[in-house]
């Protein structure tokens, strides 16, 4: 069946997702999410693009972002195609890492700019990574208010002081915007994953985990990513190899 094509927007801005093949993380490590934001900076400046916001998951990414001197879609082809090599090439996998092509809405009036932009910097705080979005490493939140690398802030200034900004951004977003159907949690922290790890496997240690008959870690193993698990957690309490962890 061929893909439809893509709504365009009159105001060349899009919010934009993109996400993690068969929902798997695309991020594990702090430099992960630093590697993507040196590509995705060298991506929009070749094409002259502007960034207004972005968020980055540890499975998905949203991006608030106005179309430059290319189309959206090369733009994230290069961006796409840089990361996974550096991804796969880090991790020993192979494959794709993204599912299919990302995801694009028009955003084609001030008032839905900043309702998605509002969405998009609430992402940690919706999956429970923090309660304050500006505590959240990987989006564009404390660029808001500062002079701002990655980010423009020429349109979102003239929208909204800085006052304004910050009182809007605190008020839950009930509006609905473009996002990923998702049941499990994005990621638990290591004190959660060690909890759910020792209630699922009954073992207490690593070394005790090992000693489980082969089916059995691995359908250990599977429940673990269900519940939440990444890959690296559970590689580090059960002390397989990441790639055996991905295997399975």
């Amino acid at each position: 069946m061929p893909r439809c094509a893509r709504e365009r927007s009159e105001s060349g801005i899009y919010h934009i997702m993109f996400r993690g093949i068969n929902k798997q993380n695309i991020f594990e490590e702090p430099e992960d999410y630093r590697k993507a934001l040196e590509l995705l900076l060298e991506a929009k400046e070749k094409s002259e693009s502007e960034l207004y916001a972005y968020c980055f998951m540890p499975n998905h990414i949203h991006l608030l972002l106005k179309e430059g001197n290319e189309p959206i879609g090369e733009m994230f082809k290069r961006f796409g195609t840089k990361y996974a090599y550096w991804f796969n090439t880090k991790y020993s996998r192979v494959g794709h890492l993204f599912q299919d092509r990302f995801k694009s809405e028009p955003v084609d009036d001030a008032e839905y700019f900043c309702i998605a932009l509002r969405y998009i910097l609430q992402n940690p705080v919706k999956a429970g990574f923090t309660k304050n979005a500006e505590n959240y490493p990987y989006s564009s939140m404390r660029e808001m208010f500062s002079e701002g690398v990655m980010i423009s802030l020429g349109y979102i200034r003239s929208l909204k002081d800085e006052a304004e900004w910050r009182e809007y951004l605190r008020k839950d977003n009930v509006n609905t915007c473009m996002d990923i159907s998702e049941s499990n949690p994005l990621r638990l922290t290591e004190e959660q994953a060690v909890t759910v790890f020792r209630k699922q496997t009954k073992c207490e240690s690593s070394a005790a985990f090992q000693e489980l008959p082969a089916a059995k870690k691995d359908k250990l193993i599977s429940k673990l990513k269900q519940k939440g698990l990444s890959v690296r957690q559970i590689s580090r309490l059960t002390g397989l190899t990441y790639y055996t962890i991905q295997k399975v």
